[in-house]
């Protein structure tokens, strides 16, 4: 055992919400080494300036961002950095020879023209994107284990998927008539200083946003017209809800079929997930509530019929901040690299 080695990771963006839970999971990780930490606007402090629960564990400053640099010392790169930067910097980085994972949007879409209409900036790495895979490990699993370059999902994206994936692959329900009503915590608006965010005005107060046009419309849409083999429009409304973490996706459709009830849903969904250690599949009568995957990497599906209407109800519940964004990021680089795909994962939330 004397020639083990740990490889090194970085961070860029390392100072958010889900910059230091990457740090917190790949400091436990047994098969890497955290490397660097990068920002620009934190260069030069010390992580345990800005995180000082984690003094006793990281020894590092957080440096300046230089792709070069990056490349030197690290074999994998996390980029945790606000949409528009990772398409900058990810060529650079994959030109050297490392694998990029970037928790921002830049990598999610083939089409590039559809970033474009959704987030504002052109695009000049056409053949960078054209090698990026969709990081959702339960449907992706065989691409992401080949790819150099991942686009992590986003976080309602991901309990959204999950509870539609064996719904619109094996054709159960009518696309169209999909509805997705999702709830999260705060800290999926990230840790900078945002008004509607404050404790007063958040706290005991529940409300939409980004209504018919939030930016994780398309990217679910996208997967949803993969899954089914045609172009699927879907309506998605998100929340704000005064919690910290976690997220709530409750998704009704019109089954195709209205003979099929509760228990045989159930049974499709576990076969579909049978391979998939972080999706949970709850027993008949049983709806998780997010509390159940606070600081885990699990996914817990609960499935609902109703007769009267001929629909069904999937509630889908993870931690937005793991499952939904590091975890999930740390997921797709075991796959990437052959190792276990749970490997520095928590496996069990912090309940209560």
């Amino acid at each position: 055992m004397g020639n083990f080695r740990r490889v090194p990771v970085g961070i860029v963006g390392a100072s958010g919400y889900g910059g230091v839970q990457l740090v917190r999971l790949l400091m436990d990780h047994p098969e890497v080494e955290l490397v660097y930490l990068g920002g620009d606007s934190n260069a030069g402090k010390e992580f345990s300036d800005i995180y000082p629960h984690l003094a006793h564990t990281v020894d590092r400053s957080v440096e300046a961002v230089d792709p070069e640099e990056i490349a030197h010392r690290c074999e994998i790169v996390f980029l945790s950095i606000p949409n528009g930067l990772a398409c900058q910097m990810a060529p650079k980085l994959l030109e050297k020879g490392c694998k990029v994972l970037d928790l921002s949007a830049d990598y999610r879409f083939s089409n590039l023209t559809t970033y474009t209409n959704w987030y504002g900036k052109e695009r000049t790495d056409k053949e960078t994107n054209a090698t990026a895979v969709y990081g959702l490990p339960e449907l992706y699993r065989d691409r992401i284990s080949e790819a150099q370059l991942i686009g992590c999902p986003g976080c309602y994206p991901t309990a959204s998927l999950l509870a539609l994936s064996p719904l619109l692959k094996q054709g159960l329900i009518v696309p169209e008539t999909a509805i997705i009503d999702a709830k999260s915590g705060t800290s999926g608006g990230g840790r900078e200083a945002k008004v509607n965010m404050l404790l007063a005005e958040a706290d005991n107060s529940l409300g939409a946003y980004g209504v018919a046009r939030h930016r994780h419309t398309p990217e679910i849409e996208n997967i949803c017209s993969d899954l089914a083999g045609h172009e699927v429009t879907i309506q998605f409304t998100p929340h704000l809800i005064p919690m910290v973490r976690g997220i709530l996706a409750t998704v009704y459709a019109t089954l195709r079929d209205p003979g099929l009830v509760r228990d045989d849903l159930i049974t499709i969904f576990k076969a579909f997930y049978r391979n998939s250690p972080w999706v949970k599949i709850c027993e008949p009568g049983i709806y998780p509530q997010t509390k159940w995957a606070c600081g885990s990497n699990l996914c817990y599906i609960g499935i609902e019929v109703d007769p009267r209407t001929g629909r069904i109800i999937v509630m889908s519940v993870i931690d937005n901040l793991i499952k939904g964004q590091a975890g999930q990021a740390i997921q797709c680089l075991n796959i990437m690299m052959g190792w276990d795909e749970t490997l520095g994962l928590p496996k069990l939330g912090f309940y209560p």
